[in-house]
This record gives structure tokens, sequence and C-alpha cells, in this order.
């Protein structure tokens, strides 16, 4: 005898819903989402939004996954400063804000409608202080073409559009390699995760290029900046479709923002 096999019954809607994720269910009930890097830019996002006049999250602590703006109108996602290009490309986030050396550097499809007066930074190139020197008639602003690479040290200053394959340690591999092709040098590019200081000490580079605000970290490192890639700030990004389907929430939001930089 064949015995019937019992087919569990379909759980009732309302059951189904409250075992969503409380995320999703957030997400839904806001507006906008925006998306803020984690860590030094994340104090100074939060104080231009509230000057600006928009409603942020009492809680910045919690662990939620997405947080509430005090009037529930917005939810903010704090992501790692990498990741919220990918997450206002995707549509997964409807604004953001993030350096723009963060932007460059991923080359996410997003729109960039306005620099913020915060985050002032420089992507530069570095080297060992005892290894960078100016030929003798050159002015300081040829600087970055006359550095002794590591590989090199018994000669003298060998400036960079002549060097072989200078090996480059960076967290920022897209645009160093660019940089450097621009300029016909065939560099070696070795990306780091942090610590890029590390690299010509410990003899893996003979240079770095690395985001620098005072120089302070460089010069405890016995390192010197040689020439500036790209001068950084926050920028505002915000996702295409979302430019066109909320054009409304989104200027009103963008022109705020506008006069605090005028």
């Amino acid at each position: 005898m064949t015995s019937a096999v019992a087919v569990p019954s379909r759980a009732p809607a309302e059951t189904i819903e409250q075992s969503r994720p409380a995320a999703a269910s957030d997400r839904n009930q806001q507006s906008l989402l925006f998306a803020l890097p984690k860590g030094r830019l994340a104090q100074d996002s939060l104080s231009f939004l509230e000057q600006a006049g928009l409603s942020i999250p009492t809680d910045t602590e919690s662990r939620k996954l997405i947080l509430p703006a005090a009037d529930g109108s917005t939810g903010f996602v704090m992501a790692k400063p990498r990741d919220v290009p990918t997450y206002v490309e995707h549509g997964a986030a409807d604004l953001g804000i993030c350096g723009l050396d963060v932007v460059r550097e991923t080359d996410r499809a997003v729109y960039e409608p306005l620099l913020l007066p915060f985050g002032h930074c420089r992507l530069s190139v570095a080297g060992p202080a005892d290894e960078a020197a100016v030929p003798p008639g050159e002015s300081g602003d040829f600087a970055d073409l006359a550095v002794k690479p590591a590989t090199y040290s018994s000669s003298p200053g060998t400036p960079l559009r002549y060097m072989s394959q200078p090996r480059i340690a960076t967290e920022y591999p897209h645009l160093s390699r660019r940089f450097f092709a621009e300029r016909g040098v065939n560099a070696e590019i070795i990306a780091l995760g942090g610590s890029v200081e590390l690299g010509p000490i410990l003899g893996l580079a003979d240079l770095i290029v690395d985001v620098v605000q005072t120089g302070t970290t460089l010069r405890m490192n016995g390192l010197v900046e040689i020439r500036t890639i790209l001068e950084s700030q926050a920028v505002l990004v915000v996702n295409r479709a979302s430019y066109q389907l909320k054009a409304a929430e989104i200027n009103r939001i963008i022109e705020r923002m506008r006069l605090l930089t005028t």
C-alpha cells in the first residue's frame, strides 16, 4: 500500500510578510535611500546634510542595515566608501556621497551633479625622500620626472619616462595604471588593501600612489610627494534612473545642498 505524502500548507500571507527582513520592509516605506561612506567622511556627510535641512538618522551607531531618518522619509545605508558608487549605479541606493577619487577609480556610471565643500585631499605619487631628486636645470614642476627607484639604487636620479617598469604600490590600480601609461611608463602595479607606505620600506615597490591630506604619514615613513594625480573632495552621486523617476525629490535635495556650496 502506498502511503500518502503530506504536503505542507502554504503559510498565510500575513506570516510571509512578517518573515521578510526588516531592512526590505523599511526600504519600501522610504521614498529615497542615501548611501554614505563609513569612516572619515561619514560625520562630515551627515553634518552637511543636516545643514542643508535634511532629516538624518538619530542613532548612527545602530547595527540596522538601513537607518531611517528622524522623520522616516529617507533611509541611510552606511557602506564602505568604495561600495557607495556601486550601490548607486545599480539602483540599490538613489543617491550617495563619496570621494571624487573613489568615483574616478571605480569608474561607475553615475551622475555627479555637485561637488561638496569637505573631504578635500589629493591622490599623489610618493617615494623615498632620499631617492627623489630634481635634475640640474629643471624646475620643481618636473620633480615627478626624477626618481631613482630602489632597483636602480646605484644610478643617479632617473626620469620616470625612462625607468624600466617601476613597481607601484597602491589602493588605486586603475588611476595609477592610467597615469603612468599616459606618460609612457610601463609600470608594474601592485594592488594593496592598505598601508601602502610599507611598499618602499619593505622593498616591495619603488613608489606608491595614495591619498594625501597633510602629508604627515608620508613624512613619518621617510616618503615625499612627487606628483599630484588628482585633487579630490566629496561628491554627490545619483542613480541615473532615479534622477528621472524621482526628479522632484532629488532636485529639491540638490538645490538645498547647492546653497551651501556657493
